[in-house]
Parts: structure tokens; C-alpha cells; sequence
């Protein structure tokens, strides 16, 4: 991480503006990833004025809703397929109906909150396009929820400025915290999904 923090350092203010969108871009697809660390950075290179706020602003947040919406149309092409193959692994297959079903009903609140679900973008993005939502509205709620969040992360790393390795502590601890809430949800929402099942069997 300090090798690339180091090079990006050296690297021209557009190729750095780019680096951040792909990085941003990839966490989608290829979770995890460091890209809210790297946002934070590039606050810091705000406040030394190697790059501007509003051009740092829209890389970090076009890259985040980009990744977001590739990944939506893998949920939404390809999501049958692949859960019925029983690819995530996490939620058992029989309980997948009622969490489409669940996403339907609070899919757009769960997209408002997603960049700051650390650790299950992937995931929400994959179950909106699976449980079509509508594409427009989900793109417009995504770019919003990215645009809030670089925000912060921006405006940390510009206050930080060259002290900004301290936030990767805050952002470390925060991404297992809400991760781990996250996962006990489901994993409680799951068991209490096949209990109920359980005693509609025995009662029949």
C-alpha cells in the first residue's frame, strides 16, 4: 500500500484523477479493496494542491456508480443462473426467494445506505439487479449515496493532509463493525426464515 500511495504521489494529476476512478470502479467487481483509503488520500492531494476537490469528487464517485451498475447487470443478467448453482454460499438456496423478496420491498433504502455498507457493496449491488429494480432510479440513488460518502472521505484527507494514513485505522475498524452487524442480520433473518419453515412442515 505504501509503494502505491508512494507512486501515486509522482504520477500526473489526470493519470492519479484516473487511477482513483478504476480503483473506485473495482471494488464492485473485485471485492475488498483499498478504494476508500485511496479517496482519502486523494483529499490529502487536495490539500496540496496537486489535484482539484470537485475533479477528485466526480472520479471517485463516476468510478463507485459504474462498478455499481456493471455489477447490478450481472445481478440482473446472470443472477438466476448463478444463484441456483448456489454460488453465495452465505444465503441458503432456499431462502433466496424471501431475500429477493425483501430486497423488492427495501431495495432503495439498502441503495441510499451502500457506500457505507463497507464490505457488502458487492453483494447489494448484485441482489438490486437480480431483484430489478428499476435502473434509473437505482443509478440516481447510487451516484448520490457515492457522491455523500467521497465526500467525507475526501474532505478527511484534505483536514488530514499528509497525516492521512490515521484515518485507515477509523475506516478499518468501521468496515468490520458494519460488516459484522451486517452478517448477524442476515445470518438471524436466515435461521429465523428456516425455523419458520421447519414448524410450517411439521404442522402440515
Amino acid at each position: 500500500m505504501e509503494t502505491f500511495v508512494t507512486f501515486l504521489q509522482g504520477v500526473d494529476p489526470l493519470m492519479a484523477l484516473l487511477i482513483v476512478f478504476a480503483i473506485a470502479l473495482f471494488e464492485n467487481l473485485f471485492p475488498p479493496s483499498p478504494s476508500d483509503v485511496i479517496v482519502v488520500f486523494a483529499g490529502s492531494l487536495v490539500g496540496l494542491g496537486r489535484i482539484g476537490f470537485p475533479e477528485a469528487l466526480l472520479a471517485a464517485s463516476a468510478g463507485s456508480t459504474l462498478g455499481f451498475m456493471i455489477m447490478y447487470k450481472i445481478g440482473d443478467w446472470f443472477g438466476e443462473a448463478i444463484l441456483a448453482r448456489g454460488r453465495i454460499r452465505f444465503i441458503p438456496l432456499e431462502a433466496i426467494g424471501k431475500v429477493e423478496e425483501w430486497f423488492r420491498s427495501y431495495g432503495y433504502w439498502i441503495i441510499i445506505a451502500n457506500r457505507f455498507l463497507a464490505g457488502t457493496r458487492a453483494i447489494v449491488s448484485f441482489f438490486a439487479g437480480v431483484s430489478k429494480l428499476r435502473f434509473l432510479q437505482t443509478t440516481v440513488l447510487c451516484a448520490l449515496s457515492a457522491l455523500v460518502w467521497n465526500v467525507i472521505l475526501l474532505s478527511c484527507g484534505y483536514a488530514l493532509g499528509r497525516n492521512w494514513e490515521r484515518i485507515g485505522f477509523y475506516l478499518t475498524a468501521y468496515g468490520q463493525v458494519v460488516t459484522a452487524a451486517i452478517v448477524i442480520v442476515v445470518l438471524l433473518f436466515v435461521v429465523r426464515y428456516l425455523a419458520r419453515n421447519k414448524n410450517g412442515s411439521k404442522k402440515a
